[in-house]
């Protein structure tokens, strides 16, 4: 059942949108938000190791392999994908691609934004998708980009997911969100990932190790989690 809420997820790479966020995708598309995740890439020169272990392979193949991998992932978590073909290693927008984001904002319309942390030292496609999607949040409220009488947009808290290595991307977690009820989807989904499988089981131990967190902090069992980063203040009446 729709909640008429909705999500919005912009990832540089296929896999970062599974490995990272699979979880809070899949648990508020079952409490019935629309999701819809922004691909900035198909990850197609530095997130397809196994791909081009293959003999002749050409990058349109790859790039095939990689779509059609983030598509089902995206399908299995109950998600729309919406793919930008910006290219990675290195990953560059263009004004067009940042006028796209700005519609997709406004039309939307996410109670809450997921991306990548501010700082990754080992993979620049990360913060620079971050970069993207804080500026077209910036601009998509800005009354007098595409006027409109009938322009409703507020912009949304946004969240970081959690990068590969969070200790050298001055990564700290605020909130640590139990997906233990979407797991098995979410692993479901790791193994669509067949260009990456060297990462299924690194995730897999995250997401206990997150649990964990997340149990001793609330003193709740729980044995799978995911965390997060949160930019913008909380706004409270009282404190809990």
């Amino acid at each position: 059942m729709s909640t008429g809420k909705s999500g919005l997820v912009v990832t540089a790479h296929p896999g970062d949108f599974v490995w990272r966020a699979g979880g809070a995708i899949a648990l508020h598309a079952r409490k019935g938000y629309r999701m819809v995740i922004v691909c900035l890439s198909y990850g197609e020169r530095g997130e397809s190791q196994w791909a081009w272990k293959k003999a002749d392979v050409a990058m349109a193949d790859v790039k095939a392999q990689r779509k059609d991998e983030a598509e089902r992932a995206a399908a299995m978590l109950g998600a729309e994908i919406v793919f930008f073909d910006a290219g990675d290693y290195p990953l560059r927008t263009t004004p067009e691609m940042l006028d796209r984001l700005v519609d997709i904002y406004r039309e939307v319309k996410p109670s809450f934004v997921l991306t990548h942390s501010l700082e990754d030292p080992y993979n620049v496609d990360h913060p620079e998708a971050t970069r993207f999607a804080q500026e077209a949040r910036i601009i998509a409220q800005a009354a007098g980009h595409k006027p409109s009488p009938d322009l409703a947009y507020s912009a949304p808290p946004v969240f970081l997911f959690e990068p590969h290595q969070p200790e050298q991307c001055n990564y700290k977690p605020t909130l640590i969100l139990n997906i233990d009820e979407v797991w098995e989807t979410k692993r479901k989904a790791f193994e669509i990932l067949a260009a990456q499988k060297h990462l299924w089981e690194y995730y897999t131990r995250v997401a206990l190790n997150r649990g964990m967190q997340g149990g001793r902090n609330s003193g709740k069992a729980m044995t799978y989690g995911e965390a997060y980063q949160r930019i913008f203040p909380q706004v409270v009446e009282e404190i809990a």
